[in-house]
């Protein structure tokens, strides 16, 4: 990628940012109320991420071998428990990656 490559590319990735930053509140003004359709988004949206995000984390999990899902299922339930005990998302996510990371590279 050439210099100017690199400069468009970084211009283009710089106004799409602005573009979804401040494309909502050229689109709904702050006195009149927020559509009840997008309101429902912003409450449904954030859970569909993240199902969607699981469901590629886990897409290439092998079932020929327990190493190859083991240690996915043991983080999986690190995070739900984790979650279920603390309700802390961050805290959730560190310690499920933690304990899959500390699982593939000393146990698996």
């Amino acid at each position: 990628m050439t210099f100017t490559q690199q400069i468009i590319t970084i211009a283009i990735c710089a106004l799409g940012t602005m573009a979804t930053r401040f494309l909502p509140f050229i689109i709904f003004k702050s006195n009149k109320p927020t559509p009840k359709y997008i309101q429902y988004l912003g409450k449904a949206l954030p859970a569909a991420i993240f199902g969607m995000l699981v469901v590629y984390c886990l897409k290439d999990i092998s079932f020929q071998n327990s190493s190859g899902f083991l240690p996915e299922f043991i983080a999986i339930a690190v995070a739900v428990l984790l979650h279920l005990l603390k309700r802390q998302m961050l805290l959730s996510i560190a310690g499920s990656t933690v304990c899959y990371m500390l699982l593939v590279q000393f146990v698996f």
